[in-house]
């Protein structure tokens, strides 16, 4: 399958515009471990390997999940294989005596909401960064992936979106924290 995902900064008035336009889906906690291969170097080749835990309304969820690299320039599109995970702490351990290697773990709340069949808006307040909004949709077809980033980037901008970002919350962490001498 593949990701077609747009992300942008967002502010306290886009937020309330999509909240406003869309239909709420549910509010979710995210904590995304990410690995590091013990043979090959994940930030070269722009992949990532992670296990989420998921909490919403009571429910737990676990999902390890493997992202190529991006396909396109202009977005965060890319293949995504996703497995879900009845024992996170022992598929950590089975990682680790692999060889992989923790790298940081990225808190965030997400507000999850409807725009039409087959694309969902995340409202994303990431610990240590700040308010982002994400849309995302899923095609198996390469040839629809430019259509579809016109098609959200026009949502995101007519809900006000001005600048754009393609680095995962993990690389913008890991930025952030090199700039002030902490990693």
């Amino acid at each position: 399958m593949i990701e077609v995902e747009l992300k942008g900064y967002a502010s306290d008035e886009i937020f309330q515009r999509v909240r406003d336009e869309f239909e709420f889906i549910r509010k979710e906690y995210h904590e995304d471990t990410y690995y590091q291969h013990p043979c090959r170097d994940f930030s070269e080749t722009d992949e990532a390997l992670r296990i989420r835990i998921r909490r919403f309304n009571g429910h737990f969820e676990a999902f390890m999940t493997y992202k190529g690299p991006k396909i396109d320039e202009h977005s965060k599109t890319r293949k995504e294989i996703e497995v879900p995970l009845s024992d996170p702490d022992k598929h950590a351990e089975i990682l680790e005596s692999l060889g992989f290697v923790e790298v940081l773990t990225v808190s965030k709340v997400r507000e999850k909401y409807y725009v039409e069949k087959g694309i969902i808006i995340a409202l994303d307040e990431v610990e240590g960064l700040g308010k982002f909004i994400e849309i995302e949709a899923m095609t198996e077809r390469n040839e629809d992936v430019p259509q579809l980033i016109d098609k959200l980037r026009a949502i995101l901008t007519e809900l006000g979106v001005e600048r754009f970002e393609r680095r995962s919350y993990l690389e913008l962490l890991l930025e952030k924290e090199g700039a002030n001498g902490e990693a």
